[in-house]
């Protein structure tokens, strides 16, 4: 830093002149602001005072050691009576009124205070010109160990963001497992419920059968008892029966020999063959009580079988139903330890993960200090989430620190530097809004598409830009522009145009990403126009439904839907008509409608699901070759066409399709970035082999 000349009094030789000679005695001076020289005290020879550093600005007195004489203590104390320089003292001073005139409440008030020692340093290096050079080169050192320490710093403050951003991606996925675990238990406690109710029912069924058995069995007892009662009684029937016709048999013998006077001996040979004949029957009739005694009707008996027949099928039914019952049962019962289980261990992870995270910050805080109070706050929160939030807060941040600089550093002239910021030195701020660089941003596209189809082939957005700039603004003032674009939309993410634009220009997406999200949007409002009939603005919501449906035929119903929910999100009236062209709208900033930023959302979580297919047909390869990739997106996209397939081969390897010959493999993790970072999308329908096995998992809605 250069010293400024000394007001209100005359030019002092420097310090090391030796033949100045300098009146002793105190030379009074008013130090001003920052930036006055200072005066300066010299001894008599013309050199600058010598002065011990552990002397102060009294007299320094030792004490006495017992072995000195009087007279050595007296010389002693003599030579350290040293008075401190009018230089010195000057400077101290000048120092305190420096430091006591700072606002040391500022954010940078450690900068501040820095301040009044670097000028001081630098007091001493233009006056002691012999080792101006060795504390130039010292002070210099400090200034770049400070520049570096300073840029570390603030590459180290996104780790805030990042640790925000994990502490809610944890909540999430917490929330979630315990809403997923709170609908499965209660699920099995139901169904548990259910399957205690059902196996009550069935033991009560059969006790029912049981009761029903034994009553039958009563009722076969008694038949049978009532059987073996009638036997007898058919057994003493017989025997009276035949004692009966014996009877009849004598008095028919007696009426004969009475009347007729038949012949004795015949009537006794008849007798003993009827005799005979009797006991022959009576030996039958004894066999048949012994072999049928215990032999009941075989009508009643096919009966009884019967019914025996159709309660034991029902009760092997009934029992297969309840082992059945039982397996399931036990199942669930397992189900229901390993869920107990697992809810156990996620509470522990949630107890850990409380215990290690940070907490939620009170975001109602920032409406306090954020320009535009409460109500400007309560417009950026609205709808974002604490991630979000952090990059608002850091853009309003760093607006105010952009606002403030009047320049930038140049970054210089290496091949590592792009070429849109190759310059050394200071660049000055042209201290743009938002809507001047989204303004800007448009012209360049426009200008960009315009040269490109005139070419016939795709430039480089990096030297575009610079020459855009150079023909706008003249070579003197292009990098100004470009330094100021270029900070700006590093900084402002949470800006669409903005954000994108800083990307593709900084390599992280291709440009084929842009415009295909804005082909994308002119075909459906294409689509939409075309429905419109009238040429009114507006279509009804069955009309709008459909050409969704037309423009997006991929899209699921749910996707489709919350189309038709965005789309309804700022509606005033409850007329069933939707003013599509509002839609497209954007405000002065490029902030685009819920509408097309739902498109755009899509449109990117599309591409991931896209490509985690690719993923998952690859396997679990580390590599991939241009053969098996192209052979793994015809899998999973069938429709996809020769010319698309070569152009996301080109993507991904990064060659032409000349080269494809040379190209090696690649890993699989560098091929998928390169083709999330392009305009990557599904041609065709989603195959039926895939489709099924995503219904397996529930997720075939997204294609439905």
């Amino acid at each position: 830093m250069a010293r400024a000349p000394s007001l209100g009094a005359p030019s002092l030789p420097s310090p090391e002149t030796s033949n100045y000679q300098i009146q002793i005695g105190s030379l009074k001076r008013i130090l001003p602001k920052k930036r006055k020289t200072l005066a300066y005290q010299f001894s008599v020879g013309g050199r600058l005072s010598t002065w011990p550093a552990y002397a102060s600005g009294q007299a320094i007195l030792q004490s006495r050691k017992p072995c000195c004489s009087p007279e050595g203590r007296s010389k002693k104390q003599a030579s350290l009576t040293i008075a401190k320089p009018r230089y010195l003292e000057d400077l101290e001073s000048y120092l305190r009124k420096e430091l006591q005139s700072l606002d040391l409440t500022k954010e940078n008030a450690q900068e501040l205070k820095l301040q009044p020692y670097r000028e001081i340093f630098e007091f001493f290096i233009e006056d002691f010109k012999t080792y101006k050079p060795l504390l130039s080169a010292i002070k210099n050192e400090y200034e770049v160990t400070l520049a570096h320490l300073r840029e570390k710093i603030r590459s180290l403050e996104p780790l805030k963001a990042m640790l925000v951003s994990v502490s809610d991606e944890c909540t999430r996925q917490i929330v979630a497992l315990q809403e997923e675990e709170k609908a499965e238990i209660t699920m099995l406690k139901k169904e548990k419920l259910y399957l205690l109710k059902l196996i009550d029912k069935m033991e009560e069924e059969k006790g029912s059968l049981q009761t029903q058995v034994n009553k039958l069995r009563k009722n076969v007892a008694k038949e049978y008892m009532r059987y073996i009662n009638e036997c007898d009684a058919r057994k003493l029937l017989l025997a009276d029966l035949n004692e009966m016709r014996n009877q009849q048999l004598e008095m028919s013998l007696r009426q004969v020999q009475e009347v007729k006077g038949e012949d004795l001996v015949k009537v006794t040979l008849a007798l003993k063959i009827a005799r005979q004949d009797l006991t022959k029957a009576q030996v039958e009739l004894n066999t048949m009580k012994a072999d049928y005694g215990d032999v009941v009707p075989r009508r009643d008996f096919e009966s009884q079988e019967k019914k025996y027949s159709d309660l034991f099928e029902k009760m092997e039914v009934l029992q297969k139903d309840f082992d059945d019952l039982q397996k399931e049962y036990d199942t669930l019962l397992e189900i229901h330890q390993e869920t107990v289980e697992e809810r156990d261990r996620f509470y522990n992870e949630l107890q850990q993960v409380q215990r290690s995270s940070t907490p939620r910050p009170d975001w109602a805080k920032c409406a306090e200090v954020i320009s535009g109070g409460p109500e400007r706050w309560s417009y950026l929160e609205e709808g974002k989430t604490s991630d979000q939030l952090v990059d608002v807060l850091l853009e309003e941040i760093g607006t105010g620190v952009l606002k403030e600089k009047d320049s930038f550093p140049g970054l210089g002239k290496g091949d590592k530097v792009p070429v849109y910021l190759r310059y050394e030195g200071q660049v000055k701020n042209k201290k743009l809004n938002k809507k001047d660089v989204v303004n800007i941003l448009k012209e360049i596209w426009k200008e960009k598409v315009s040269a490109d189809l005139q070419k016939g082939k795709q430039s480089s957005l990096p030297e575009f830009f610079l020459s855009y700039l150079q023909k706008r603004y003249g070579d003197s003032s292009a990098f100004e522009w470009a330094y100021t674009i270029y900070e700006n939309i590093k900084l402002y993410r949470s800006n669409e145009a903005m954000s994108l634009f800083y990307d593709i220009l900084s390599g992280k997406v291709d440009e084929g990403l842009y415009h295909g999200q804005n082909q994308l949007i002119a075909n459906l409002l294409k689509e939409l126009m075309a429905s419109d009939s009238s040429s009114s603005g507006t279509l009804t919501t069955e009309q709008f439904n459909l050409a969704l449906r037309a423009a997006f035929p991929l899209k699921s119903r749910d996707q489709i839907q919350e189309l038709m929910y965005a789309s309804r999100y700022k509606a005033e009236s409850t007329e069933d008509l939707i003013d599509y062209r509002s839609l497209f709208m954007e405000d002065e900033e490029g902030n685009a409608e819920p509408f097309t930023a739902k498109i755009r959302s899509q449109y990117a979580s599309e591409k991931q699901e896209y490509l985690r297919e690719l993923r998952n047909e690859l396997g679990h390869a580390s590599e991939v070759k241009v053969d098996d990739l192209k052979t793994a997106f015809s899998a999973i996209d069938p429709a996809i066409d020769d010319l698309t397939l070569d152009a996301y081969i080109c993507l991904a390897f990064q060659a032409s399709k000349e080269q494809w010959d040379q190209t090696g493999a690649l890993p699989v993790d560098t091929v998928v970035e390169r083709l999330l970072a392009g305009d990557t999308k599904r041609i065709g329908a989603l195959p039926e082999e895939i489709y099924t096995s995503l219904s397996d998992r529930g997720e075939a809605g997204a294609y439905a």
